[in-house]
């Protein structure tokens, strides 16, 4: 609630700086000075003074307040709690529920008497962290409501404030992308002290409910967990993707008319809005029974309802409108006179888009493709309901396998022990997914830059 008013109290004070700045800068071209912004440039300097610094420091009071709050509890005489580190700290986080949630119910009886102390230090340290914010924000209202003059440049100021803005927003991809492979590789790194990186990337047994004692590495060969993300988003995924995502693309731009592609691609599109669960229930109730009892057809010993054809398929479906989009887009962007320049030279219709259409548009569908590989690559949810848990090394697709986005969610969720090599696998295999949807993006790049060169 505190932090809420104080949002509020910032945003008032952004907006009464606004306005005095924009009168102010008013009264002086009434007194006949020649201004070097509009009023309005001068009122939104001051907004930006107000409200940027302090909200700078509202995140960083947000960010330390809990260490604050946690040393004047603790360091309160009349507070009584355990010695040991893992029981206060154990305690604190159950009075702090108890805080939040009048009505849970507190395990621990020390952690019902830490509940008014804990509110009264939080309460005074928001109210201190609403007064730094406040006076924060007036010194900036005050600093830029000095500097308002008729010479005064301030719309360059604001520019470049604003580009600083933008260049913050920027950077926030390029630092949490960042954190993400820094995270990644510490946790791996303190994973192969356990495991050995060969036993890890060339093993061929995967089982980790069993890693333990000296032969550890031979129980965490990911191996069968590559093979199963490619065999199922790479391969069977990609051979229903493709061929439909294409086809249906070349239709729509060469052969549909107007009216019927303004009816189907956004009807093909809404298979991307789909949520994965909803493809899984379709997998697990709909198309693996169907494989199932076609396996049985087809003389398969004892098929299985979980079975890598029946999550590819289903995900094939899914990634549709990923390869579809791009390739309509593409096509579409091909110059007319390239087209109109074929059939003029006695080529059929057909012949000009597999000879001209299609090599001139195949920058973008290669993006199409390689987006496809990695969103597929990357699913979880079509593989739990419909493809199994079993890590293992076959051909063939009527076969249960499972790929390295379901073992993650095995190996992180539910009680687990966080610094055990169980867990920490589950950090290398997302390592090893992140470098293959990147190597894959880079090969996408340099494609299109290649074809590209070529066509343009």
């Amino acid at each position: 609630m505190v932090s809420l008013l104080v949002l509020l109290a910032m945003i008032a004070l952004g907006l009464g700086g606004w306005i005095a700045a924009r009168a102010k800068a008013r009264s002086l071209r009434a007194a006949g000075a020649t201004l070097s912004a509009l009023p309005a440039h001068y009122g939104w300097y001051t907004a930006l003074w107000a409200i940027g610094p302090a909200l700078v420091l509202f995140a960083v009071w947000q960010a330390i307040a809990p260490g604050l709050v946690y040393q004047a509890v603790i360091g309160d005489p009349a507070v009584t709690l355990p010695a040991s580190d893992f029981e206060r700290d154990a305690v604190l986080a159950e009075a702090r529920q108890l805080l939040a949630d009048p009505a849970a119910i507190a395990f621990n009886p020390l952690a019902q008497g830490l509940v008014e102390p804990l509110r009264a230090a939080q309460l005074r340290f928001d109210l201190i962290g609403a007064g730094l914010v406040a006076l924060v924000a007036l010194l900036g209202a005050g600093f830029a409501l000095t500097r308002i003059r008729a010479s005064f440049p301030a719309r360059t100021r604001v520019e470049q404030m604003v580009l600083l803005v933008l260049l913050g927003a920027s950077l926030v991809a390029i630092l949490t992308t960042l954190g993400i492979i820094v995270s990644l590789i510490y946790e791996t790194a303190a994973f192969f002290r356990y495991v050995s990186p060969l036993d890890f990337l060339f093993g061929l047994h995967w089982n980790p409910q069993s890693g333990t004692g000296p032969d550890i590495g031979r129980t965490f060969g990911a191996v069968p967990l590559f093979w199963g993300t490619l065999f199922i988003g790479a391969i069977i995924a990609m051979l229903v993707a493709v061929p439909l995502g294409l086809m249906s693309a070349i239709y729509l731009t060469q052969y549909a008319s107007a009216r019927l592609r303004r009816w189907m691609k956004p009807l093909l599109e809404i298979l991307a809005g789909v949520p994965t669960v909803v493809y899984g229930y379709f997998a697990a109730l709909t198309v693996a029974p169907l494989i199932r009892d076609f396996a049985g057809v087809v003389g398969v010993d004892n098929p299985s309802t979980e079975s890598a054809l029946a999550a590819g398929l289903v995900m094939g479906v899914m990634i549709i409108p990923f390869v579809s989009s791009m390739a309509d887009d593409s096509i579409a962007a091909v110059p007319q006179a390239m087209r109109d320049g074929s059939l003029a030279m006695g080529a059929t219709q057909s012949e000009t888009i597999k000879k001209v259409m299609i090599p001139a548009a195949l920058p973008g569908i290669v993006a199409g493709v390689m987006l496809a590989i990695s969103r597929a690559i990357g699913e979880t949810m079509i593989v739990v309901m419909a493809a199994g848990a079993v890590a293992r090394l076959s051909v063939n697709p009527f076969d249960s396998m499972t790929t390295v986005t379901y073992q993650i969610v095995q190996m992180l969720t539910g009680d687990q022990e966080f610094n055990s090599p169980k867990t920490l696998s589950a950090f290398a295999l997302g390592l090893v997914l992140f470098i293959v949807t990147l190597m894959l993006n880079i090969i996408a790049l340099r494609v299109v830059k290649r074809f590209r060169e070529a066509y343009e």
